[in-house]
């Protein structure tokens, strides 16, 4: 089962199901909606129990949809995560999982833009498989880390590499944080149509060019590991946002490097997951 969020008549937001571009209001089928935080942490038997939308119910979701998590309490990131691209890097692979964050302000939605700053003339791209946080936790072991897994969504996790590490010791945080550097969507995916999330196929495809391509099957860190470790620190709460990291073929490690431009199309692909699309501005 897939849910995104749109954008309704009267200016606010509702969820819904979501099938190839078509979308059925929750409200159609439900007497009262719970919120998001209550949705996410709902178990799986809650869903499979909605009553099937009937032909009529679904409509297209046009220039309609929102990010699929509005303003999620943490946007945590993984970074050199995938065994090829620390390889391209020039990194060691990482003993531990790398550990960084995004502001709530990042996320957009599929069809946003990207805004490009005028003080960064090396934004790069990456694409990336993200989990979406159901049932809150602390301390979680990895054998019990899918409990806490509501679903996955394509994300995008834009960097200003010229800040991120051009800047006096580094600033990984206001690097990948500026406005609009975190495109989520089209929809979440959950977990029980994903049988194998470590097996995936994450693509970048950039100006209809395939710029990264590579398999969820190179993650230094599975996810089970990656929410263990980032559990020891802090709350996982519904909602939360775990970018996982991306495939090798990122601009900056080209020759020459690749950076965005204005007019950029850049679309996300994960397989099972469905095609993230923002332009550069």
């Amino acid at each position: 089962m897939a849910i995104c969020r749109i954008s309704a008549p009267a200016g606010q937001s509702e969820f819904a199901l979501y099938r190839d571009g078509q979308v059925c209001l929750l409200s159609q089928l439900l007497d009262e909606v719970p919120d998001a935080a209550e949705l996410f942490s709902l178990p799986m038997s809650w869903w499979d129990g909605l009553p099937d939308p009937t032909p009529d119910q679904w409509v297209s979701a046009g220039d309609n949809l929102l990010p699929p998590v509005d303003s999620p309490g943490k946007v945590i990131c993984i970074g050199l995560n995938y065994r090829d691209h620390a390889i391209e890097t020039g990194a060691a692979i990482p003993d531990e999982p790398v550990v960084f964050s995004k502001f709530p302000s990042t996320i957009i939605g599929h069809g946003d833009s990207i805004e490009l700053p005028s003080v960064s003339r090396e934004v790069d791209y990456e694409a990336e498989l993200v989990v979406v946080i159901g049932k809150s936790g602390k301390l979680i072991p990895a054998e019990r880390a899918m409990e806490h897994v509501f679903g996955y969504t394509c994300g995008h996790d834009v960097s200003a590499r010229d800040w991120q590490k051009g800047r006096p010791g580094g600033q990984w945080l206001l690097g990948k944080t500026f406005d609009t550097f975190a495109p989520i969507g089209p929809c979440i995916v959950t977990q029980t149509e994903v049988p194998d999330p470590n097996d995936l196929r994450v693509q970048m495809v950039l100006n209809g060019e395939i710029v990264q391509d590579s398999t969820t099957a190179q993650l230094i860190f599975d996810i089970p590991a990656i929410i263990e470790h980032v559990s020891k620190v802090v709350t996982l709460s519904p909602g939360d946002l775990i970018f996982t990291g991306t495939p090798p073929g990122v601009g900056a490690a080209r020759n020459p490097p690749l950076f965005l431009k204005p007019g950029d199309v850049c679309s996300v692909i994960v397989q099972g997951i469905g095609t993230l699309t923002n332009r550069c501005v």
